[in-house]
């Protein structure tokens, strides 16, 4: 575990560096912001804001990705799921949609996905583009096909992201169909700790128990009992061990 401790600390050091060489702070003016707190502030402000927007491409992802090595045949990160559908999967997956949305049924993955198999290989197809996996796992023949999303998301957007977890389904079903597939939605942390996950904004359209893995539930899938706290050692260590980095590289904009 501290061999992997230490691969995650390295891939957090690369991750913020790069981050600070890449990063322009935003050109909006805000004159009564900047002189009540100062430049460096804004700065910093501005660079939370940008590192929020991409935390979980730059920083979940490779995290995960080495997390995972351990407990998984293969992981990738932004994998194509493929572009092929049939249209009878397109129908069933609309069907389910439907029904999830006029209230008529409650989500049920394990059901879903059965219908889907059920033709994801009959009839005539069609060519999609779906949106890349943001984490691909498999082991042996399970394969888990993962979107990670922000500690909220917006509640509108929760149709969206249960069609695209049939989806990918659907495609991946069509080009493995030997495969044993589970698609789900990953949130990296709790918000609301201490409280539990206000899960109940997602219960009309996620199956809580299959579709949704949510802050130490997550980690410890992805590295076993215990992740989720090598995880936050890790993150606070960098932070010390770079604390003086960070103070120096905020400066500059405090002199500009």
């Amino acid at each position: 575990m501290n061999n992997i401790k230490n691969n995650i600390k390295t891939r957090l050091t690369i991750a913020l560096r790069t981050k600070f060489e890449n990063y322009k702070p935003e050109t909006s003016y805000m004159p009564f912001h900047t002189r009540l707190l100062g430049k460096d502030r804004m700065a910093l402000y501005s660079f939370i804001q940008s590192l929020n927007t991409n935390f979980g491409t730059s920083i979940f992802e490779p995290v995960a990705e080495e997390l995972g090595h351990c407990h998984f045949d293969i992981i990738e990160r932004q994998k194509e799921v493929g572009n092929i559908i049939t249209k009878e999967a397109q129908r069933v997956i609309q069907d389910i949609m439907d029904s999830l949305e006029s209230g008529n049924s409650k989500p049920n993955k394990n059901d879903e996905i059965a219908k889907i198999l059920d033709v994801a290989r009959s009839g005539e197809t069609s060519t999609i583009k779906p949106t890349k996996i943001d984490l691909f796992l498999q082991q042996h023949n399970n394969v888990y096909l993962i979107d990670i999303k922000t500690a909220k998301p917006n509640k509108g957007g929760f149709k969206e992201f249960k069609r695209t977890l049939l989806a990918w389904v659907a495609c991946y079903a069509y080009a493995n169909p030997q495969a044993n597939i589970h698609s789900l939605i990953a949130i990296p942390y709790n918000p609301y700790e201490p409280k539990p996950y206000e899960r109940w904004t997602m219960a009309g359209m996620l199956d809580l128990d299959f579709e949704l893995k949510v802050a130490k539930e997550f980690w410890d899938f992805i590295g076993g009992v215990g992740s989720y706290e090598i995880i936050l050692d890790s993150f606070e260590e960098v932070g010390l061990e770079m604390r003086n980095e960070i103070d120096e590289y905020f400066k500059k904009f405090h002199l500009s």
